[in-house]
Order: structure tokens, then sequence, then C-alpha cells
């Protein structure tokens, strides 16, 4: 017994190799009947992928360009030089459409008009009347259409990164909200609501009242909620040096705005150029009149509008043009007007958010303190508590801190306040 126990412990110690047969034994363990011929198909799709990509010769990158190695510059230098530059010209009309036999007239500016055909790159359906094209300098053949030619300072005032503004972020203006989401996010959201009753929706909108209200603050937090484009204009950006140079601009604007599919667009301080019209004699504000005149046609004159919203702010609404503030035009004025004590009380909570206060602060105590102040102002005076706690080098706002600022921004800096003055024009 004990033989056999140490003749054990001498294998373990010792195993004996593995011979051939179990070697193949072991290989067969856990294969499936038809791993063999998987394997060989594989091995066959990987030489043939190898042969064509041989074949081939090229490799692309990630850029879609072919390696370094293989540049051949000199010859595509040559080649760009040969290439002739096309000329831009304007698709006027369009003779026999939808037939093989189809003719284009193009007009080309400062030379002539010529009827031609198209190039090998440019297919029928491509070209419409009153297109945009390039057109080669022998023949005159169309060989690529052009986008609609737009002013880069138009293009740049379309808002492409969404601000971080929200509805909750204006504080006391819950009906100026209300009356906003129903012109500008209703028609968008339910269309079918107006189909039924067989009503358009309103168009427009004017934002009037004093500054630091809240007017461009909501605008902003619209940009954000909505998905479609939208188009800030600042009224002084349209007053321009040229004859004519404003309007073309509001042209170009409006001809931007309808190529997309649902488009806001934002006047901000419209009073630069949409004062009443008036002659002073010396024709010095003709020019932004046109640019005025301009507005109130794309907003309703011969061409439909399409689907595009138009707000308006300004802070004095009896210096506008009573053409641009017709129904029709602008159907809604919405008021912003001081925020009472309660919206001060909310406005206090919503600057003091992101605050490091202490618990208890008394905010309806500090909106009493504030009276016939702003939205600009309560923050101004969260700015000013801030700067009284680094001041005293603490790491977060006393109330004490909130009373000082009270009295420093309300009640120091009344003289400065422009909220009586514009009360009037209100």
């Amino acid at each position: 017994m004990t033989r056999d126990i140490e003749d054990e412990i001498r294998d373990e110690k010792n195993p004996r190799p593995l011979d051939e047969d179990d070697i193949a034994l072991l290989k067969t363990y856990g294969l499936s009947p038809y791993s063999a011929a998987n394997k060989k198909v594989e091995k066959e799709i990987k030489e043939l992928a190898k042969r064509i990509n041989d074949l081939c010769g090229i490799k692309e990158s990630d850029t879609g360009l072919a390696l370094p190695s293989q540049w051949d510059l000199v010859s595509d230098k040559q080649m760009m030089q040969e290439e002739q530059p096309l000329q831009v010209a304007r698709c006027t009309k369009i003779i026999s459409p939808n037939t093989e036999d189809a003719k284009y007239v193009i007009n080309v500016k400062q030379i002539a008009k010529f009827v031609v055909g198209l190039g090998d790159k440019v297919s029928p359906t491509d070209i419409e009347e009153g297109m945009r094209v390039g057109v080669d300098r022998t023949k005159y053949q169309i060989q690529i259409p052009l986008p609609p030619k737009i002013d880069p300072s138009v293009t740049m005032m379309t808002v492409e990164e969404k601000p971080d503004v929200t509805y909750n972020d204006v504080g006391g203006c819950k009906e100026q909200i209300e009356k906003m989401r129903e012109v500008v996010e209703l028609p968008m959201l339910h269309p079918e609501k107006f189909v039924k009753l067989g009503i358009d929706p309103p168009k427009g909108v004017l934002c009037y009242g004093p500054p630091g209200t809240g007017k461009t603050l909501l605008a902003r937090a619209v940009a954000n909620r909505t998905d479609a484009c939208f188009i800030r204009v600042i009224g002084s950006e349209l007053v321009q040096k040229y004859v004519g140079e404003g309007a073309r601009m509001v042209r170009e604007l409006f001809q931007m705005a309808r190529s997309k599919k649902a488009c806001i667009v934002f006047f901000d301080e419209v009073d630069a150029i949409g004062g009443a019209r008036f002659d002073d004699g010396v024709g010095g504000d003709n020019e932004v009149q046109r640019t005025m005149l301009e507005i109130v046609n794309q907003l309703d004159g011969f061409d439909a509008r399409g689907n595009i919203k138009v707000l308006m702010a300004t802070n004095r609404p009896d210096t506008l043009d009573p053409a641009l503030l017709r129904p029709g035009r602008l159907d809604r004025k919405v008021e912003f007007g001081l925020p009472d004590l309660e919206s001060r009380t909310q406005i206090f909570k919503i600057h003091t958010r992101t605050m490091n206060c202490e618990r208890d602060i008394r905010f309806e105590l500090l909106a009493r303190l504030c009276p016939n102040s702003t939205g600009a102002d309560i923050r101004s005076v969260c700015t000013e508590a801030g700067m009284y706690a680094i001041r005293a080098r603490r790491k977060t706002v006393t109330e004490k801190d909130f009373l000082d600022a009270v009295n420093k921004v309300i009640k120091g800096y009344q003289k400065f306040s422009a909220t009586p003055k514009y009360m009037v024009y209100n």
C-alpha cells in the first residue's frame, strides 16, 4: 500500500510527457464540428482583402487623403494651374425644362446673356431659375450651382451656440413668459390648433420696458428653448455708411431666415432704426428711415413672411414708427414693468442660487428694502454683497453684507438710476 502511494507521489513530481494522440485529443476539446471550415474561410477572406488593398495601391488615412509618401505635389500644382477659374453668373431662365434638350439662359454680369447647356458634373435637377451658378470661360457651360450670396456680416448674426439661460433664470416675468411662449413655441409645437381654428398665429412681439427688466434675458431663454434657427440683430448694426446698404442687409437677413425651416429674428435696441419718420430738412436721417422701411416691408409686405417669428426689444416705444407697430407686423406688445415684492424675492433667490450664503437669510426683507428696483439692480446688490464678503475674507455671504449692499446700490446709486426717466416713456 505504501509502495503505491510513493509511486503516485513520484509520478506527480515527474509527470509523463504527452504523446501525439494526447495532443490531438486536447486540440479537439471545445471545438465545434464546423470550426475547421470557418478558420479556412477566414483565412481566405484575409488573403483576398490583402490582395484587394495591394491592387488599390492607396491606403486612405483618417483624413481621407493618401499617405504623404504617395503625394505628387508637383503634378497636382500643374493641374491646378491648368484649370481655368469659373465665372459667376445667374441662371435667369430655363428653356424647355424637364426635357433632354433643356437650355439655360445665363446672365454674366457686365458681359452678356448666353444660352448654354450643362457641364458633365451637373444634373438638371440641381439648377433652378434665379440661381447663382459657376460657368467656364470658354463655352460658358454651367459647371457648379452656387449658394445664394449673403453678406458675411449677416451670416455672423446667427446664434450658433445656445445660451445657458432658461426660463427658470428669468425672475418676476411669469405673465411675459406665458405671452412669449404662446407666440413663439405654441405655433411650432402645436400648429394643428391654429389650423383647426382657422387663424394665423401671431408673428411678431415687441418687448418694451425700462432698462434692466429682463427683455434681452427672456430672448436668450427663448433661444435656449427652441431648436429653430435664432438670428440676433442689434439695431445699430443695420445703420451703414452707404446708401441702400442697410436695406440690402435687411433683405439678405430675411432671405437667409426664409431658407431655414423655422427661424426667430431678434432685433435688440430697435429704436436705433425704427424711429418715427420726420424730415429734418438736411436729409441726414433718410438712410436710417430707408432701412426701417425695408424692415416694415419684409415684416408684412408683398412677399409672404413664412415661418419667421420676429422679436423686438426697446426701452423707448414712444419713438417707434406707427407703421412698424401695427398688428400684422408686431401683433403682441409685452410690457416688462418693475417687479413686485414677490418677484423681487424670486429674483434674489435666483441670483443667490449659486452663491455661498448663510442659512435663513430673509430675502423678503431684502426685497422690501429695494422698492422700484429692476432685476439688474438686484443682481448688482448680490454682486456687491459678495464683494463685501471677499473684503472681510469670509467664505460665506451674511445678511449684513446684503444690507450693506442694498444701502450702497439702491440708495447710494439712486442718482444714476434710469428707471424714473424711462418709466415716463413706457
